[in-house]
């Protein structure tokens, strides 16, 4: 394969994808084409991609470019991995300026005010990035791991129906975490099945492989418990700070490391995710932070603590002299996609972001929903989640209307677009001050919302 992965000067992703391709026997001989805008980040990557190759002796090839169009001419795959500006500057920016104005938004990032503007800011780069995909590539796969992920997904799609181009995220994966110690069996003796909106996703099914028995029942009993001694964020964050250490994991719960102790407390992170357990009797695939961007009332029983600490930790986190390096193990699901493209295996991923298409019926065709898709050569097919639990389905409803107008605003550069998707988001209860907003933040972020004016 011919495969390009645009935002690879980030060590992180650069590297992490690349330990996962060449894990792959079934990717060997292909060739990585790494891209990123910022050549001594990329010159980084490629010169440990040059090392690993070469004390390894692995048959694949890596070469990088600044120049996106010679790197996407012929591509059979493209991972899109961006982010614009500084991001925190821009996300600190999203979240307080909407609260400045009266909007009672959890969080800054996907959903909500805050979660607009960033979708404004980076969907247009990558709509240009397809732009090029659809004229130098246009049988390629297209992957993509930028936020707000629905934004993203369903903007593409509306302008590039036919293009095979997939959202990726791994909240899923916190059910890996938690399940098996909740259950008191291992994970691969689950047969589980989510589905929703990006990170507004819910548990829908699960089942106990070797008895066949419905395991819900033992989730709804046993999470409870199981959440009041896991230590949130805040936990992490106290720790952190005192320590100057991570938490480490131990199968599939976290552990203090032997030098600290920490304090548990009830729901850390979770008081939004209790409610949801309790109220819709329908387990959440993430935490306050995310789910809590989507709901008018969140504001009243989220987390705000531990959000704020989440926040706080994962800036500092990131803001460190991290050393990252090629690990040759799968950290993402991306190379078993590959693999089931290459064998045209038709195997289950258990979260893809894809266009709706009546896979919940209860909410528009036109908006990407997240939900298990069965893998195949020529392209996905979604797994249907009908009948959609009514009491979700609602709450995933109230926000399509936002995700519609954010496409229309992007595609056709309409800033009316943008006032009018405030108003119909469930966060804003409010119109005093909207449409001044709107122009604050196109002034302040003028590099990457000038084109709204």
């Amino acid at each position: 394969m011919q495969i390009v992965l645009i935002g690879a000067g980030s060590a992180q992703f650069g590297l992490g994808t690349l330990g996962d391709i060449f894990s792959s026997q079934l990717l060997a001989g292909s060739t990585i084409t790494l891209v990123d805008i910022n050549e001594r980040a990329l010159g980084v990557v490629q010169k440990s991609a040059d090392a690993y190759i070469a004390e390894h002796a692995i048959p694949f090839v890596v070469t990088s470019t600044t120049d996106r169009r010679r790197a996407l001419r012929g591509a059979d795959v493209v991972v899109i991995s961006i982010e614009v500006g500084n991001r925190f500057e821009l996300w600190d920016e999203d979240w307080t300026m909407p609260q400045q104005y009266g909007i009672r938004q959890v969080y800054g990032e996907n959903g909500g005010a805050g979660g607009l503007f960033h979708a404004l800011r980076i969907t247009p780069p990558i709509v240009e990035i397809c732009d090029d995909i659809a004229e130098l590539a246009p049988d390629a796969w297209v992957f993509n791991y930028s936020n707000p992920m629905t934004a993203i997904t369903t903007t593409v799609l509306r302008k590039y129906p036919t293009m095979k181009f997939v959202g990726m995220c791994h909240e899923i994966a916190s059910l890996e975490r938690y399940l098996p110690s909740i259950l008191g069996t291992p994970f691969s003796n689950l047969q589980l099945q989510s589905g929703g909106l990006n990170h507004f996703s819910v548990l829908l099914k699960a089942y106990y492989r070797d008895s066949g028995k419905d395991a819900y029942p033992d989730i709804l009993a046993k999470a409870p418990a199981f959440f009041e001694k896991e230590p949130g964020y805040s936990d992490i964050w106290a720790y952190s700070n005192a320590h100057d250490k991570e938490f480490e994991t131990e199968g599939s719960t976290w552990r203090v490391l032997p030098d600290g102790v920490v304090s548990k407390k009830a729901w850390a992170d979770r008081t939004l995710f209790k409610k949801i357990l309790e109220v819709y009797k329908l387990l959440p695939i993430t935490v306050d932070s995310h789910f809590g961007e989507y709901l008018s009332w969140a504001w009243e029983v989220a987390d705000h603590k531990g959000i704020k600490d989440f926040y706080t930790y994962y800036r500092s986190r990131l803001s460190r002299a991290l050393t990252f390096k090629i690990e040759k193990k799968r950290h993402e699901r991306l190379v078993h996609i590959l693999e089931g493209i290459i064998e045209n295996s038709g195997y289950e991923e258990s979260a893809l972001n894809i266009l709706n298409d009546n896979l919940i019926a209860d909410l528009p065709s036109s908006i990407a929903v997240e939900v298990p898709g069965r893998i195949y050569a020529k392209g996905i097919k979604g797994v249907p989640l009908n009948p959609y639990p009514k009491g979700m389905a609602a709450l995933l409803r109230n926000y399509c209307g936002v995700y519609d107008l954010t496409a229309e605003a992007v595609l056709t550069r309409k800033k009316e677009y943008v006032i009018q998707a405030l108003l119909a988001n469930p966060v804003v209860d409010r119109i005093t001050g909207i449409e001044e907003l709107v122009d604050v933040m196109i002034e302040r972020q003028e590099r990457w919302l000038g084109y709204l004016r």
